[in-house]
């Protein structure tokens, strides 16, 4: 097993929006901390995407749970996992888009991560929530814009436990096969609930899509340039 810890990659500009994305996910973790039991349950069902009741609640109400469920998490370690993944890989995606494309590109790859989940499970009764849709998507355009940068991992198996650095393209593509394996195993064995995993796949998918069509293309030169000398 791994945890990034942190990346190479240099930016162009401060990461406003992946900070201010990271402070309203824990602002919203916050509020929902102070909720009862019945009312925790309640927010998240009202909040998140839940499959066999999209059509219910008519053309806004279908809306709304696609861009609120983005904040919602389910614990502490879910919300602390997507927030290292954002803070890493976010702000130099944020860095290669602009300010206000990042935030379309954060919302499109959480929306497609989501519905490529209802795809897969259109009966699920279990609310989708979270930021690792919209994650995702920001780890396939890492990986296509930064494929050489290095990735910090603190990585432990058995009695080896250490600090390495590994390049994004491995570390990328090992976590996107991993993917993939627990979402055709969750199929095969009819796993209820647990990880959206093919919101994951969908999302990273959707990431690489997003890039090639958001990227201004003089950032894209600038990058191609600097990234022949890094």
């Amino acid at each position: 097993m791994f945890i990034p810890l942190k990346d190479s990659s240099f930016r162009l500009s401060p990461p406003y929006i992946t900070f201010a994305i990271i402070l309203i996910n824990v602002c919203v973790f916050i509020y929902q901390s102070t909720l009862s039991p019945e009312a925790l349950k309640s927010w998240i069902y009202s909040g998140g995407v839940v499959a066999n009741q999209l059509f219910n609640n008519g053309f806004p109400g279908f809306v709304k749970p696609f861009i609120s469920s983005l904040f919602i998490h389910s614990g502490f370690l879910h919300l602390a996992g997507n927030m290292l993944y954002l803070w890493i890989f976010g702000d130099n995606i944020e860095s290669t888009l602009g300010h206000g494309k990042f935030i379309l590109f954060y919302i499109c790859a959480g929306i497609i991560a989501t519905l490529c989940q209802i795809i897969i499970q259109p009966q699920a009764d279990t609310p989708i929530i979270g930021a690792s849709g919209a994650i995702s998507g920001i780890l396939g355009a890492y990986l296509i814009r930064y494929p050489r940068a290095r990735i910090q991992i603190f990585i432990w198996l058995i009695l080896i436990i250490k600090r390495v650095w590994v390049p994004a393209a491995y570390v990328l593509g090992f976590w996107f096969l991993l993917q993939i394996c627990n979402g055709l195993g969750a199929l095969t064995f009819q796993q209820p609930g647990g990880v959206a995993w093919f919101a994951h796949i969908g999302g990273f998918l959707a990431g690489i899509a997003l890039l090639f069509t958001l990227e201004p293309y003089e950032r894209k030169r600038v990058w191609k340039q600097l990234n022949r000398k890094y």
